[in-house]
Protein backbone atom coordinates (compact mmCIF):
# COMPACT_ATOMS: atom_id res chain seq x y z
CA UNK A 1 0.00 0.00 0.00
CA UNK A 2 1.62 3.64 -1.02
CA UNK A 3 1.40 5.37 1.88
CA UNK A 4 -0.46 8.91 1.35
CA UNK A 5 1.17 12.38 1.52
CA UNK A 6 1.22 13.63 5.08
CA UNK A 7 -0.89 16.76 3.63
CA UNK A 8 -4.07 14.41 1.99
CA UNK A 9 -5.75 14.35 5.68
CA UNK A 10 -5.69 18.66 5.30
CA UNK A 11 -6.21 18.95 1.58
CA UNK A 12 -9.29 16.25 1.75
CA UNK A 13 -11.09 18.24 4.90
CA UNK A 14 -10.45 21.76 3.06
CA UNK A 15 -12.03 20.03 -0.34
CA UNK A 16 -15.11 19.17 1.86
CA UNK A 17 -15.40 22.20 4.31
CA UNK A 18 -14.89 24.59 0.81
CA UNK A 19 -17.29 22.41 -1.61
CA UNK A 20 -20.06 20.37 0.91
CA UNK A 21 -20.07 22.67 3.80
CA UNK A 22 -23.45 21.48 5.07
CA UNK A 23 -21.67 18.08 4.79
CA UNK A 24 -18.47 18.80 7.41
CA UNK A 25 -18.50 17.69 10.57
CA UNK A 26 -15.98 18.14 13.40
CA UNK A 27 -15.25 14.48 14.07
CA UNK A 28 -13.86 14.06 10.25
CA UNK A 29 -10.42 15.56 11.82
CA UNK A 30 -10.21 12.19 13.66
CA UNK A 31 -10.20 10.32 10.63
CA UNK A 32 -6.50 9.15 8.50
CA UNK A 33 -5.68 8.27 5.45
CA UNK A 34 -3.55 5.39 5.36
CA UNK A 35 -2.61 4.59 1.91
CA UNK A 36 -3.75 4.07 -1.85
CA UNK A 37 -3.52 0.34 -3.20
CA UNK A 38 -4.72 -1.09 -6.50
CA UNK A 39 -6.64 2.81 -7.00
CA UNK A 40 -8.45 2.32 -3.61
CA UNK A 41 -7.99 5.59 -1.11
CA UNK A 42 -8.62 3.55 2.58
CA UNK A 43 -9.66 5.63 5.58
CA UNK A 44 -9.34 4.72 8.98
CA UNK A 45 -12.67 5.18 11.15
CA UNK A 46 -12.54 4.97 14.93
CA UNK A 47 -16.01 3.77 15.49
CA UNK A 48 -18.34 1.87 13.88
CA UNK A 49 -21.15 4.40 13.42
CA UNK A 50 -18.86 6.58 11.80
CA UNK A 51 -18.41 4.58 9.24
CA UNK A 52 -21.74 3.41 8.53
CA UNK A 53 -22.54 7.18 8.77
CA UNK A 54 -19.88 7.75 5.83
CA UNK A 55 -20.27 4.98 3.70
CA UNK A 56 -24.08 5.55 3.69
CA UNK A 57 -23.89 9.34 3.55
CA UNK A 58 -20.67 10.35 2.67
CA UNK A 59 -18.79 8.03 0.37
CA UNK A 60 -19.68 10.48 -2.76
CA UNK A 61 -18.12 13.29 -1.14
CA UNK A 62 -14.96 12.18 -0.07
CA UNK A 63 -14.34 10.25 -3.13
CA UNK A 64 -14.81 13.45 -5.12
CA UNK A 65 -12.86 15.10 -2.82
CA UNK A 66 -9.64 12.60 -3.29
CA UNK A 67 -10.50 12.69 -6.96
CA UNK A 68 -9.86 16.24 -6.82
CA UNK A 69 -7.01 16.56 -4.59
CA UNK A 70 -4.88 13.52 -6.00
CA UNK A 71 -5.77 14.36 -9.55
CA UNK A 72 -6.15 10.54 -9.68
CA UNK A 73 -9.49 8.40 -10.30
CA UNK A 74 -9.72 6.72 -7.17
CA UNK A 75 -11.94 4.47 -5.28
CA UNK A 76 -12.70 4.74 -1.34
CA UNK A 77 -12.45 2.35 1.45
CA UNK A 78 -13.63 3.08 4.99
CA UNK A 79 -12.41 0.65 7.37
CA UNK A 80 -11.52 0.43 11.15
CA UNK A 81 -8.54 -0.87 13.42
CA UNK A 82 -9.81 -4.19 13.81
CA UNK A 83 -10.16 -5.11 10.21
CA UNK A 84 -6.58 -4.23 9.78
CA UNK A 85 -5.38 -6.60 12.46
CA UNK A 86 -8.05 -9.51 10.92
CA UNK A 87 -9.12 -8.54 7.44
CA UNK A 88 -10.88 -11.11 6.50
CA UNK A 89 -13.30 -10.85 9.57
CA UNK A 90 -16.33 -8.33 8.81
CA UNK A 91 -17.34 -6.65 12.07
CA UNK A 92 -19.92 -7.98 14.01
CA UNK A 93 -23.23 -5.77 14.46
CA UNK A 94 -26.08 -7.11 16.83
CA UNK A 95 -28.62 -4.44 15.51
CA UNK A 96 -30.81 -4.36 12.69
CA UNK A 97 -31.60 -0.85 11.85
CA UNK A 98 -32.78 0.37 8.50
CA UNK A 99 -32.40 4.09 9.66
CA UNK A 100 -28.63 4.78 9.48
CA UNK A 101 -27.68 6.31 12.86
CA UNK A 102 -26.06 10.08 12.60
CA UNK A 103 -23.10 10.50 14.78
CA UNK A 104 -24.87 14.41 15.45
CA UNK A 105 -28.12 12.51 17.23
CA UNK A 106 -26.99 11.34 20.29
CA UNK A 107 -27.91 11.71 23.88
CA UNK A 108 -24.36 13.75 24.42
CA UNK A 109 -25.46 16.54 21.80
CA UNK A 110 -29.53 16.61 22.70
CA UNK A 111 -29.73 20.20 24.41
CA UNK A 112 -32.83 19.22 27.74
CA UNK A 113 -34.36 22.34 28.43
CA UNK A 114 -38.12 22.70 30.05
CA UNK A 115 -40.11 22.01 26.77
CA UNK A 116 -38.51 18.17 26.55
CA UNK A 117 -37.25 17.33 29.84
CA UNK A 118 -39.63 14.53 29.99
CA UNK A 119 -39.02 13.15 26.96
CA UNK A 120 -35.34 13.00 27.32
CA UNK A 121 -35.26 10.97 30.54
CA UNK A 122 -37.59 8.78 29.66
CA UNK A 123 -35.70 8.10 26.55
CA UNK A 124 -32.54 7.39 28.90
CA UNK A 125 -34.83 4.97 30.75
CA UNK A 126 -35.78 2.68 28.32
CA UNK A 127 -32.40 2.18 27.44
CA UNK A 128 -31.40 1.49 31.16
CA UNK A 129 -34.09 -0.51 31.60
CA UNK A 130 -35.75 -1.95 28.45
CA UNK A 131 -39.27 -3.40 28.60
CA UNK A 132 -39.63 -2.31 32.44
CA UNK A 133 -40.01 1.67 32.25
CA UNK A 134 -42.13 3.29 30.21
CA UNK A 135 -43.50 0.58 27.32
CA UNK A 136 -44.16 1.84 24.74
CA UNK A 137 -42.51 5.35 25.15
CA UNK A 138 -44.98 7.62 22.27
CA UNK A 139 -42.91 10.89 21.80
CA UNK A 140 -44.69 13.20 19.60
CA UNK A 141 -44.09 16.99 18.58
CA UNK A 142 -44.42 18.90 15.16
CA UNK A 143 -41.40 18.73 12.59
CA UNK A 144 -38.24 19.18 13.62
CA UNK A 145 -38.42 19.74 17.60
CA UNK A 146 -36.34 16.47 18.48
CA UNK A 147 -38.33 13.38 18.45
CA UNK A 148 -36.05 11.47 15.50
CA UNK A 149 -32.81 12.84 17.39
CA UNK A 150 -34.29 10.80 20.97
CA UNK A 151 -35.01 7.81 18.75
CA UNK A 152 -31.46 7.40 17.16
CA UNK A 153 -29.96 8.56 20.52
CA UNK A 154 -31.62 5.44 21.90
CA UNK A 155 -29.69 3.15 19.25
CA UNK A 156 -26.67 5.01 19.87
CA UNK A 157 -27.06 4.19 23.59
CA UNK A 158 -28.20 0.87 22.98
CA UNK A 159 -25.42 0.42 20.74
CA UNK A 160 -22.58 1.06 23.41
CA UNK A 161 -24.01 0.00 26.60
CA UNK A 162 -25.47 -3.43 25.56
CA UNK A 163 -23.93 -5.83 22.70
CA UNK A 164 -26.29 -8.80 23.77
CA UNK A 165 -29.61 -6.30 23.36
CA UNK A 166 -31.44 -6.95 20.05
CA UNK A 167 -33.10 -3.86 18.78
CA UNK A 168 -34.28 -2.36 15.21
CA UNK A 169 -34.33 1.48 14.29
CA UNK A 170 -36.76 1.97 11.10
CA UNK A 171 -39.75 4.27 10.19
CA UNK A 172 -43.28 3.06 9.59
CA UNK A 173 -43.23 4.07 5.99
CA UNK A 174 -40.18 1.51 5.95
CA UNK A 175 -42.24 -1.17 7.98
CA UNK A 176 -45.25 -0.77 5.44
CA UNK A 177 -42.64 -1.18 2.39
CA UNK A 178 -41.34 -4.99 3.82
CA UNK A 179 -44.60 -6.09 4.76
CA UNK A 180 -46.36 -5.25 0.87
CA UNK A 181 -42.76 -6.84 -0.25
CA UNK A 182 -42.92 -10.20 2.25
CA UNK A 183 -46.57 -10.60 1.09
CA UNK A 184 -45.45 -10.19 -3.03
CA UNK A 185 -42.81 -12.86 -2.28
CA UNK A 186 -44.34 -14.83 0.27
CA UNK A 187 -42.07 -14.67 2.97
CA UNK A 188 -44.38 -12.93 5.31
CA UNK A 189 -42.69 -14.96 8.27
CA UNK A 190 -39.51 -14.05 7.58
CA UNK A 191 -41.11 -10.44 7.75
CA UNK A 192 -42.51 -11.70 10.86
CA UNK A 193 -39.60 -13.40 12.39
CA UNK A 194 -37.06 -9.56 11.78
CA UNK A 195 -39.59 -7.57 13.43
CA UNK A 196 -40.38 -9.68 16.30
CA UNK A 197 -37.35 -11.45 17.27
CA UNK A 198 -36.23 -8.12 19.36
CA UNK A 199 -35.80 -6.91 22.65
CA UNK A 200 -36.13 -2.87 21.37
CA UNK A 201 -38.08 -1.77 18.38
CA UNK A 202 -38.04 1.80 17.75
CA UNK A 203 -40.43 3.61 14.99
CA UNK A 204 -40.02 7.00 13.88
CA UNK A 205 -43.05 8.50 12.13
CA UNK A 206 -45.73 5.93 13.24
CA UNK A 207 -48.58 8.41 12.06
CA UNK A 208 -47.73 7.09 8.89
CA UNK A 209 -50.59 3.67 9.80
CA UNK A 210 -53.23 6.15 9.19
CA UNK A 211 -55.86 4.79 7.21
CA UNK A 212 -53.19 1.57 5.97
CA UNK A 213 -55.95 -0.97 7.02
CA UNK A 214 -53.68 -4.05 6.32
CA UNK A 215 -50.54 -2.48 7.62
CA UNK A 216 -52.28 -1.40 11.10
CA UNK A 217 -53.81 -5.19 11.61
CA UNK A 218 -49.74 -6.18 10.65
CA UNK A 219 -48.31 -3.74 12.88
CA UNK A 220 -50.87 -4.41 16.01
CA UNK A 221 -49.94 -8.15 16.02
CA UNK A 222 -46.36 -7.05 16.21
CA UNK A 223 -46.92 -4.54 18.78
CA UNK A 224 -48.66 -7.36 21.05
CA UNK A 225 -45.95 -10.02 20.69
CA UNK A 226 -43.16 -7.67 21.33
CA UNK A 227 -44.82 -6.10 24.05
CA UNK A 228 -46.72 -9.40 25.68
CA UNK A 229 -42.98 -11.32 25.65
CA UNK A 230 -42.05 -7.74 27.79
CA UNK A 231 -39.58 -6.32 24.91
CA UNK A 232 -39.75 -2.17 24.90
CA UNK A 233 -41.21 -0.68 21.74
CA UNK A 234 -40.65 2.94 21.31
CA UNK A 235 -42.93 5.21 18.90
CA UNK A 236 -42.35 8.93 17.98
CA UNK A 237 -45.18 11.04 15.74
CA UNK A 238 -46.60 14.01 14.92
CA UNK A 239 -49.66 14.22 16.80
CA UNK A 240 -50.60 11.85 20.04
CA UNK A 241 -52.31 8.60 19.60
CA UNK A 242 -55.63 9.91 20.30
CA UNK A 243 -55.44 13.01 17.35
CA UNK A 244 -53.87 10.50 14.32
CA UNK A 245 -56.83 10.38 12.10
CA UNK A 246 -58.01 6.90 10.64
CA UNK A 247 -56.30 5.33 12.98
CA UNK A 248 -57.89 2.06 14.85
CA UNK A 249 -59.55 2.44 18.35
CA UNK A 250 -57.29 -0.96 19.56
CA UNK A 251 -53.66 0.85 18.12
CA UNK A 252 -55.02 4.10 20.13
CA UNK A 253 -55.37 2.03 23.20
CA UNK A 254 -52.04 0.09 22.93
CA UNK A 255 -50.38 3.47 22.30
CA UNK A 256 -51.43 5.07 24.66
CA UNK A 257 -50.57 2.15 27.70
CA UNK A 258 -47.61 3.93 28.54
CA UNK A 259 -46.29 7.08 28.39
CA UNK A 260 -47.26 9.64 26.03
CA UNK A 261 -44.71 12.47 26.17
CA UNK A 262 -45.13 16.08 23.99
CA UNK A 263 -41.84 17.74 22.74
CA UNK A 264 -42.66 21.28 23.00
CA UNK A 265 -41.27 24.04 21.18
CA UNK A 266 -37.53 25.11 22.77
CA UNK A 267 -37.32 28.62 24.99
CA UNK A 268 -34.87 31.04 24.06
CA UNK A 269 -32.42 29.91 26.35
CA UNK A 270 -32.45 25.98 25.31
CA UNK A 271 -32.47 27.49 21.53
CA UNK A 272 -29.08 29.76 22.44
CA UNK A 273 -27.42 26.23 23.68
CA UNK A 274 -28.63 24.39 19.97
CA UNK A 275 -27.24 27.30 18.11
CA UNK A 276 -23.92 26.65 19.51
CA UNK A 277 -24.08 23.11 19.48
CA UNK A 278 -24.83 22.89 16.11
CA UNK A 279 -22.21 25.15 15.21
CA UNK A 280 -19.90 22.94 16.96
CA UNK A 281 -20.59 19.86 15.08
CA UNK A 282 -20.43 21.96 12.09
CA UNK A 283 -16.63 22.97 13.40
CA UNK A 284 -17.30 26.36 13.99
CA UNK A 285 -18.12 28.85 16.89
CA UNK A 286 -20.48 31.75 17.37
CA UNK A 287 -19.91 34.78 19.02
CA UNK A 288 -23.20 34.91 22.29
CA UNK A 289 -24.50 37.74 19.85
CA UNK A 290 -24.82 36.23 17.29
CA UNK A 291 -26.31 32.91 18.83
CA UNK A 292 -28.97 34.79 20.58
CA UNK A 293 -29.77 36.50 17.58
CA UNK A 294 -30.04 33.49 15.48
CA UNK A 295 -32.27 32.19 18.25
CA UNK A 296 -34.76 35.36 18.60
CA UNK A 297 -35.11 35.07 14.81
CA UNK A 298 -35.94 31.86 13.74
CA UNK A 299 -37.60 30.24 16.78
CA UNK A 300 -39.74 27.43 14.49
CA UNK A 301 -37.97 24.27 14.23
CA UNK A 302 -34.45 23.31 15.09
CA UNK A 303 -34.00 22.49 10.93
CA UNK A 304 -34.58 26.05 10.22
CA UNK A 305 -32.47 27.08 12.84
CA UNK A 306 -29.82 24.77 10.60
CA UNK A 307 -30.30 25.67 8.21
CA UNK A 308 -29.51 29.61 8.90
CA UNK A 309 -26.20 28.44 10.47
CA UNK A 310 -24.88 26.41 6.78
CA UNK A 311 -26.22 29.35 5.14
CA UNK A 312 -23.55 31.66 7.66
CA UNK A 313 -20.71 29.14 7.57
CA UNK A 314 -21.06 29.14 3.88
CA UNK A 315 -20.91 32.73 3.93
CA UNK A 316 -17.94 32.80 5.99
CA UNK A 317 -16.06 30.15 4.20
CA UNK A 318 -16.46 30.95 0.90
CA UNK A 319 -16.10 34.37 0.69
CA UNK A 320 -13.94 34.83 3.79
CA UNK A 321 -16.26 37.14 5.99
CA UNK A 322 -15.59 36.81 9.95
CA UNK A 323 -18.72 35.57 11.54
CA UNK A 324 -20.62 38.87 13.13
CA UNK A 325 -24.14 39.90 13.56
CA UNK A 326 -24.00 41.41 10.39
CA UNK A 327 -23.03 38.63 8.38
CA UNK A 328 -25.98 36.58 10.34
CA UNK A 329 -28.21 39.22 9.54
CA UNK A 330 -27.42 38.61 5.69
CA UNK A 331 -27.94 34.86 6.27
CA UNK A 332 -31.04 34.76 7.38
CA UNK A 333 -32.19 37.34 4.50
CA UNK A 334 -31.78 40.84 6.41
CA UNK A 335 -29.34 42.98 4.34
CA UNK A 336 -30.12 46.52 4.76
CA UNK A 337 -26.41 47.50 3.86
CA UNK A 338 -26.71 49.04 0.59
CA UNK A 339 -30.33 50.62 1.77
CA UNK A 340 -30.62 53.86 3.32
CA UNK A 341 -30.33 54.00 6.97
CA UNK A 342 -33.98 54.56 7.84
CA UNK A 343 -34.77 57.73 11.21
CA UNK A 344 -37.02 54.57 12.34
CA UNK A 345 -35.13 52.15 14.54
CA UNK A 346 -35.60 48.35 14.59
CA UNK A 347 -35.82 45.68 16.85
CA UNK A 348 -32.67 45.03 16.75
CA UNK A 349 -31.29 48.15 16.84
CA UNK A 350 -33.40 48.90 20.25
CA UNK A 351 -31.92 45.65 21.44
CA UNK A 352 -28.66 46.97 20.87
CA UNK A 353 -29.22 50.11 22.69
CA UNK A 354 -30.62 48.97 25.63
CA UNK A 355 -27.56 46.26 25.84
CA UNK A 356 -25.23 48.45 25.42
CA UNK A 357 -26.70 51.10 28.21
CA UNK A 358 -27.79 48.34 30.74
CA UNK A 359 -24.22 46.36 30.06
CA UNK A 360 -26.36 43.31 29.43
CA UNK A 361 -25.58 40.26 26.74
CA UNK A 362 -28.37 40.11 24.49
CA UNK A 363 -28.68 36.40 25.65
CA UNK A 364 -29.80 37.58 29.10
CA UNK A 365 -32.08 40.12 27.86
CA UNK A 366 -33.84 37.63 26.23
CA UNK A 367 -33.66 34.58 28.24
CA UNK A 368 -36.39 34.30 31.26
CA UNK A 369 -34.88 35.82 33.87
CA UNK A 370 -37.17 38.07 36.04
CA UNK A 371 -34.05 39.94 38.23
CA UNK A 372 -35.21 43.71 38.17
CA UNK A 373 -32.02 44.06 36.60
CA UNK A 374 -32.58 42.13 33.72
CA UNK A 375 -36.69 42.64 33.22
CA UNK A 376 -36.34 46.66 33.31
CA UNK A 377 -34.36 46.61 30.49
CA UNK A 378 -36.23 43.80 28.92
CA UNK A 379 -39.75 46.11 29.64
CA UNK A 380 -38.55 49.16 28.01
CA UNK A 381 -37.08 47.27 24.98
CA UNK A 382 -40.48 46.23 24.68
CA UNK A 383 -41.82 50.12 25.25
CA UNK A 384 -39.70 51.15 22.96
CA UNK A 385 -40.37 48.82 20.28
CA UNK A 386 -44.10 49.49 20.96
CA UNK A 387 -44.09 53.04 20.19
CA UNK A 388 -41.14 53.21 17.32
CA UNK A 389 -42.20 49.98 15.36
CA UNK A 390 -45.21 48.60 13.64
CA UNK A 391 -44.76 45.04 14.65
CA UNK A 392 -48.20 43.54 16.60
CA UNK A 393 -47.56 42.43 19.85
CA UNK A 394 -47.21 39.20 19.41
CA UNK A 395 -44.56 40.40 17.03
CA UNK A 396 -42.89 41.91 19.50
CA UNK A 397 -42.89 39.18 22.24
CA UNK A 398 -41.50 36.84 19.90
CA UNK A 399 -38.28 39.31 19.23
CA UNK A 400 -38.03 39.68 22.66
CA UNK A 401 -37.77 36.10 23.49
CA UNK A 402 -40.59 34.20 22.51
CA UNK A 403 -43.22 36.07 24.56
CA UNK A 404 -46.44 36.39 24.15
CA UNK A 405 -48.88 39.52 23.65
CA UNK A 406 -49.64 40.15 27.38
CA UNK A 407 -46.42 40.14 28.40
CA UNK A 408 -45.86 42.71 26.01
CA UNK A 409 -48.48 44.37 27.05
CA UNK A 410 -47.93 44.14 30.48
CA UNK A 411 -44.25 45.71 29.83
CA UNK A 412 -45.85 48.60 28.06
CA UNK A 413 -48.05 49.85 30.65
CA UNK A 414 -45.13 49.24 33.13
CA UNK A 415 -43.18 51.58 32.03
CA UNK A 416 -45.35 54.31 30.61
CA UNK A 417 -46.67 54.33 34.47
CA UNK A 418 -43.36 54.61 35.86
CA UNK A 419 -41.44 56.88 33.47
CA UNK A 420 -44.57 58.87 34.46
CA UNK A 421 -43.95 58.40 38.41
CA UNK A 422 -40.29 58.29 38.27
CA UNK A 423 -38.19 60.91 36.60
CA UNK A 424 -34.53 58.73 36.84
CA UNK A 425 -36.84 56.31 34.62
CA UNK A 426 -37.78 59.44 32.27
CA UNK A 427 -34.71 60.50 31.96
CA UNK A 428 -32.98 56.63 31.26
CA UNK A 429 -35.77 56.55 28.40
CA UNK A 430 -34.83 59.91 27.04
CA UNK A 431 -31.19 58.91 27.28
CA UNK A 432 -31.61 56.20 24.78
CA UNK A 433 -34.22 57.46 22.65
CA UNK A 434 -31.12 59.74 22.05
CA UNK A 435 -28.80 57.04 20.93
CA UNK A 436 -31.72 55.66 19.00
CA UNK A 437 -32.51 58.59 17.04
CA UNK A 438 -30.60 61.56 17.69
CA UNK A 439 -30.66 64.31 20.23
CA UNK A 440 -33.30 66.54 18.00
CA UNK A 441 -35.44 63.62 16.62
CA UNK A 442 -35.48 62.62 20.46
CA UNK A 443 -36.77 66.28 21.57
CA UNK A 444 -39.56 66.46 18.45
CA UNK A 445 -40.87 62.98 19.34
CA UNK A 446 -41.34 63.60 23.16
Amino acid sequence: MVRPDPQLKDRLLHFIRNNHIGMFRQWFTDLEPLGIESGVLTILVKQDVHRRYLENKAIDTFQEAAQAVTGRLLGLKFVEEGELESPLLPAAHTDQQTVVLSPDLTFDQFIVGTNNQLASAASVAVCDRPGRSYNPLFLYANVGLGKTHLLQSIGHRLNTTNSSIRWMLTTCEEFSSNFQEALVHQNVSEFRSRYRDLDVLLVDDIQELAGREKIQEEFFHTFNALHQAGKQVVLTANAAPSDIPQLEERLISRFSSGLVTRIEPPEFETRVAIVHQKAKTHGFQLSENVAAFLAARVDGNIRELEGALTRIHSLHVLQQLPITLDLAKIAIGIDDGDAPKSSTPSIQDIMDAISHYYDLKLTDLLSRRRHKSVAMPRQLGMWLARRYTRYSLEEIGSYFGGRDHTTVMHAVKAVTKRREEDESVASEVQIIEQMLLGEQESENAA
